[in-house]
């Protein structure tokens, strides 16, 4: 049975998430949040107390992290050494702390591996910051997923309000631009279109309009 790859990059707050997950559903493929994993992997370098700049600890600490996905009534899980942290994954804190860490060498190497593997037995829909250009330059197909960064940030607002955080719309923007300055500049694997991406700005686009784009682009490429 042939396996098909669909790769899906973009900036915070874009709805890479949400659209990858709908469209894995309707495609009948797997779903892989790699954003997720890199959270998880945050969340426990914030519980040990370390912090971006230890590298040292931090390669000290990736021995003892395990990180892998599940699936439980259809709904993907993140474990952190066999804990389900999923509820735990979406807070600002753990966000930003996510993309300080990402950026590193041996957390990206952690998870690359995992990945890969993950897209060489079945069909996945991939998203993150580098999953064209790094993770799977082979896939299929590819989709940069983007929004102007205020649409972005009343998007993220509202997600907040609506599971009954505080929060702040103006810092909520703020840590998104940080977080695209930080994703697109930073040395290993920056935050990019790859070349042979679909380039798609979802700023004036429902999330149905987003998956329905995509779910027909990838039957009119693997089921012409």
């Amino acid at each position: 049975m042939k396996v098909y790859n669909v790769a899906i990059d973009g900036p915070a707050g874009a709805g890479k998430s949400t659209v990858a997950k709908m469209a894995a559903e309707r495609l009948s493929f797997v779903y892989v949040d790699t954003g997720s994993m890199y959270r998880a992997l945050a969340l426990a370098f914030m519980r040990l107390g370390i912090k971006p700049g230890e590298m040292s600890r931090i390669e000290d600490a990736l021995y003892g992290i395990d990180v892998t996905l599940s699936y439980r009534g259809g709904e993907q899980m993140v474990l952190l050494n066999g804990e389900d942290v999923t509820s735990l994954l979406r807070s600002q804190q753990v966000g930003d702390l996510a993309s300080a860490f990402a950026p590193l060498a041996p957390v990206r190497a952690k998870l690359l591996l995992l990945q890969r593997e993950l897209a060489g037995r079945t069909s996945v829909i991939m998203d993150g910051r580098d999953i064209g250009t790094t993770v799977l330059p082979h896939a299929d197909l590819k989709i940069y997923l983007t929004a102007d960064a205020k649409v972005r940030a009343e998007r993220r607002y509202k997600e907040l309000l609506e599971r009954g955080s505080e929060c702040d719309k103006e810092e909520i923007l703020n840590g998104i631009l940080t977080r695209d300055k930080q994703d697109m500049t930073r040395e290993i694997s920056p935050l990019r279109q790859a070349k042979d991406a679909v380039y798609l700005d979802a700023s004036h686009m429902t999330v149905d309009e987003v998956v329905c784009f995509i779910v027909n682009l990838a039957k009119e490429r693997f089921w012409p």
